[in-house]
């Protein structure tokens, strides 16, 4: 919707849909965090019957539906860059995101912090936040109204 509202020269159009679409992808994204929360251990026990794996999936499920809302809206941001034809804002913020700041943070955090497969599942909503804000600022710069394809 971003690509066909600016080659019509519709640029609000363009920050509409945008909205539009991460309000409902916000909405969507909760609504998943809330049935993951409350049914977690019901989904992972779907998966294996595995006692200690199941713990261990409950935390990563736990801990990383914190930041399906997060990941929602970044999502829809990174994905209005690609539609506007800015392909290198998107290919940086997912490079420092996940290869400088995800993969560092959860090394650190699961080995200098000895908080082991913890300190990893931590890593992926902070990194997941990380990667939204980033896009909220990338896209409140605007330049991304501006692209030439």
């Amino acid at each position: 919707m971003v690509g066909q509202n600016l080659g019509a020269k519709q640029i609000e159009r363009a920050e509409k849909s945008v909205f539009t679409t991460a309000k409902y992808n916000l909405v969507f994204m909760a609504s998943i965090t809330i049935i993951t929360l409350v049914f977690g251990q019901y989904i992972i026990s779907f998966f294996t019957n595995d006692e200690i794996v199941k713990t261990v999936a409950v935390e990563a499920l736990q801990i990383m539906c914190i930041g399906f809302v997060f990941y929602g809206i970044g999502m829809v941001l990174i994905n209005t860059f690609n539609g506007a034809g800015d392909t290198w804002t998107p290919t940086g913020i997912n490079f420092f995101g996940f290869w400088l700041f995800q993969i560092p943070l959860a090394y650190i955090l699961a080995k200098h912090f000895n908080m082991g497969p913890t300190g990893v599942f931590i890593a992926i909503p902070v990194a997941e936040t990380a990667i939204t804000l980033a896009g909220i600022f990338f896209y409140k710069r605007g330049k991304w109204k501006r692209v030439q394809v």
